[in-house]
């Protein structure tokens, strides 16, 4: 067996990446001596590229309009877009070709917040019919996630295929710190919405959730990547805030997390019908298997963090559930 050094494809990347969070981690040691704090490269929101999109013109030919954490650019067609070279995030944003149609869907956008800006996500609902050829409601909650997008994307099965999850890393914070505000639409129930068939209602409030593992992966001869999970954090948040709750944090806990007086059953290993996904050192994608937890004294490998506007599987939501969240960083 191998450890998997890194989940991206590109060795440019990774080298960019590694670089980045090399950076980082001297910047960490001297926050130590100071503050404790150190922002997740770009997670103060304030850069965000633009990419200029035409709908096919069976569709409306609209264009759209969509915005990835990034160094601020402009990326001008039907290009796809995997990630940046220098921010590891990526956004629920996204471009999919559907039996030859272009089509996009929109969740993240920027917004102003004082001197800097801020990240809304949003639960949405994204059609697109097309008589004789493709009809398709999908319900898209807002998320920002450490990772990659495999663009294009081509149907609605298996949607955590799509993403590339976690980013190589190696320290161990202590805490997830961050700015948020919510707003719910109040209904009692959330609906599911997979692209075919009737949308149907699903038991329980819809909630925004921040879910940040620690996990230490390694890849069999198969070209499985298997993981320990080293530390844990989710937090759901269900209620309407008035204003910024400023500073938030959220623990990590090393180890068996189920063994915390805290502990929620969210916060239990991914099952195997939820898996993540990752490329394996082939360009496959895979699920990431979690064989269970980890030593609570050992190194990670790999940090996975996602921010979404909707809790629970894929098309799965309350419309209207928006989520605001700025200023993400770690205190060690």
């Amino acid at each position: 067996m191998r450890r998997i050094k890194g989940c991206f494809t590109s060795r440019v990347l990774k080298g960019i990446l590694c670089l980045n969070f090399v950076l980082w981690g001297v910047a960490v040691g001297k926050a130590q001596d100071s503050s404790h704090i150190k922002s997740i490269p770009f997670g103060d929101m304030d850069n965000w590229l633009v990419r200029v999109i035409e709908e096919s013109f069976v569709i409306g030919g609209k264009t759209k309009t969509l915005h990835e954490i990034a160094p601020a650019d402009t990326i001008r067609g039907a290009i796809a877009y995997r990630h940046s070279s220098q921010s590891p995030w990526r956004t629920s944003n996204v471009m999919a070709h559907v039996s030859g149609i272009t089509k996009c869907s929109n969740t993240v956008f920027p917004e102003k917040r004082g001197e800097g800006q801020c990240a809304r996500l949003e639960t949405r609902m994204e059609n697109c019919k097309v008589f004789g050829i493709v009809n398709i409601t999908v319900l898209a909650s807002g998320t920002i996630f450490l990772g990659e997008m495999l663009e294009p994307i081509k149907d609605t099965k298996n949607p955590q295929a799509k993403l590339n999850m976690g980013i190589p890393f190696t320290e161990r914070p202590l805490t997830m710190v961050f700015d948020y505000k919510m707003k719910t639409n109040g209904d009692p129930d959330r609906i599911k919405a997979p692209g075919f068939g009737r949308t149907t209602k699903v038991p329980g409030k819809d909630c925004a959730e921040v879910f940040i593992i620690l996990q230490k992966r390694w890849e069999d001869e198969k070209g499985n990547v298997h993981a320990k999970r080293i530390a844990t954090g989710v937090e759901r948040f269900s209620e309407t805030t008035p204003d910024w709750v400023n500073n938030h944090s959220i623990k990590l806990i090393y180890g068996d997390a189920s063994k915390d007086s805290g502990f929620q059953p969210y916060m239990d290993l991914i099952p195997a019908d939820n898996y993540q996904y990752c490329l394996n050192s082939k360009g496959k994608s895979v699920p990431i298997i979690e064989e269970g937890w980890g030593d609570p004294d050992d190194t990670p490998t790999h940090l996975i963090l996602k921010i979404s506007s909707s809790h629970g599987e894929a098309y799965v939501g309350s419309l209207g559930n928006t989520f605001w969240v700025d200023n993400v960083r770690f205190a060690y």
